[in-house]
């Protein structure tokens, strides 16, 4: 009977990179182990030479690319009228609980807080509506104020007033609650997504 493992054990050629029965690697693997390593430092320092360019060639089409911006949600909306609730189901509105958007704050286009949310009400017309906190020197003399659903998106854990200026805040009248229903933490509303 021939012994299999004598075979494996001779070299085939110049390098032989086979194993023995116990699988343990002949010498051409085991010089093999430290040219791979050096072969791969060799290939990252060439690659990043050949990547970094000088400041100079700032013109390079992959720098226009990465450089392209989206505009902030709501910028462009005064270009292209339409009513608030068509603009809402364009900007992808997701369920949220009304508890996840009781605290959250409030902030107009140039990121300053506008006022907290305290409550989610129901209209009598089965409109949504925020009721935000608005004014006051840290949160002392505010006023509550109705906020359409339709004019604020989610950003994160801040909401983002899209369709309405700080003049209109300032100019609503203070809410006084009549004949809207107050949405319990665990109802589930949909409210559109923003970004900035």
């Amino acid at each position: 009977m021939r012994d299999w493992t004598l075979e494996l054990r001779k070299p085939l050629g110049k390098h032989s990179t086979f194993t023995s029965s116990r699988g343990v690697f002949d010498q051409g693997l085991h010089r093999m182990k430290w040219q791979l390593p050096a072969m791969a430092l060799v290939a990252c320092l060439v690659g990043a030479t050949d990547a970094w360019t000088p400041p100079a060639a700032a013109s390079d089409k992959r720098f226009d690319i990465a450089q392209a911006m989206v505009p902030p949600t709501g910028m462009e909306d005064a270009d292209h009228p339409m009513p608030m609730q068509d603009r809402m189901s364009r900007r992808f509105p997701q369920p949220v609980r009304v508890g996840a958007l009781i605290g959250l704050p409030l902030l107009d286009d140039s990121m300053s807080t506008i006022g907290h949310v305290r409550q989610v009400v129901r209209t009598p017309q089965n409109k949504l509506e925020l009721i935000v906190a608005y004014g006051g020197w840290f949160g002392f003399g505010a006023r509550l104020v109705a906020v359409p659903i339709e004019v604020v998106g989610i950003e994160g854990r801040q909401l983002a007033s899209l369709d309405m200026p700080d003049s209109e805040y300032a100019a609503a009248p203070t809410w006084q609650g009549n004949d809207a229903t107050v949405l319990s933490d665990d109802v589930t509303i949909r409210i559109a997504l923003a970004r900035n």
